[in-house]
């Protein structure tokens, strides 16, 4: 399969792929979050051709990574992004942060997340009764 130039438009689904919005037991593309983070955030603007199909550019792209970063990543509420965008703070740059890959953190499944959090737990109560 041939791969598309980083300057290409991207689809909706292949951003939301790229992005890690994939359900993990279906394995569908989760492209709703991003048809709502366009209703939430308005610099977002996708070109939308015949039929309502949306084209995102290398720049919504970038944008749509910051605020998955900020929103997933740093646990920013969407109030506090939209205040971030509105100030213009773009100097916001996704590689920036020490953090790990984009996609690191959505590997983890369900019950890998149960068990650290029941770790966590009783290391507390051993704290506490300790």
């Amino acid at each position: 399969m041939l791969e598309k130039t980083s300057e290409a438009l991207k689809t909706i689904g292949e951003v939301a792929k790229e992005l890690n919005l994939v359900h993990t037991e279906t394995g569908k593309v989760k492209t709703h979050i991003l048809r709502f983070w366009e209703k939430e955030f308005p610099q977002i603007k996708p070109k939308i051709r015949a039929k309502g199909r949306r084209y995102y550019t290398p720049e919504n792209i970038n944008l749509l990574k910051k605020i998955f970063f900020l929103l997933k990543d740093k646990g920013m509420t969407i109030k506090g992004v939209k205040k971030i965008l509105q100030n213009k703070i773009s100097d916001i740059q996704v590689d920036d942060f020490a953090r790990k890959d984009i996609n690191s953190h959505s590997n983890i499944t369900k019950k890998e997340k149960l068990i650290k959090i029941k770790k966590i737990l009783s290391e507390l109560k051993d704290l506490y009764n300790g």
